[in-house]
C-alpha cells in the first residue's frame, strides 16, 4: 500500500476528487495548509497599499491506496492539478505498513 500526499491550489480540488473517484480511490482526506516553496510567498495591494503574503494557502490531500492503485492515482492528480505555473504544488508517496479500519478490526488492503 502507498499514501500519496498531494500539495495543491485549492481551487483544483474538485477536478482532482473527481478524476480519483474515476480512478476507483475511494476515500480521501483533505486539509487546508499553507506554506511556501521557491516562489516565497507574494505581494497583493489591497487598497493601495502592498503587502507580503508569505504563506501561501494550499490544499494538501491524502489517499492510502493499493500498490496497484498507485501510479494512477498520480497521474490522476499530475493531470488534473497542474497549471503549469510557479506554485502547482507537491505529490509525496510513502509505502503505508499496514492499514486497520476501527469499526471492524479488519487489516490490510481490506480495511481501505
Amino acid at each position: 500500500m502507498k499514501k500519496i500526499e498531494a500539495v495543491i491550489r485549492p481551487f483544483k480540488l474538485d477536478d482532482v476528487k473527481e478524476a480519483l473517484l474515476e480512478e476507483g480511490v475511494r476515500g480521501m482526506t483533505i486539509t487546508e495548509v499553507r506554506g511556501y516553496g521557491r516562489q516565497k510567498g507574494h505581494k497583493e495591494t489591497y487598497r493601495g497599499s502592498e503587502y507580503q503574503i508569505e504563506f501561501v494557502p494550499k490544499i494538501k490531500i491524502e489517499v492510502i491506496v493499493d500498490d496497484s492503485l498507485a501510479e494512477k492515482t498520480v497521474e490522476a492528480i499530475l493531470r488534473t492539478a497542474k497549471t503549469g505555473q510557479v506554485g502547482d504544488g507537491k505529490i509525496f508517496i510513502s509505502p503505508v505498513e499496514d492499514v486497520i479500519r476501527i469499526r471492524t478490526d479488519e487489516s490490510g488492503p481490506s480495511a481501505l
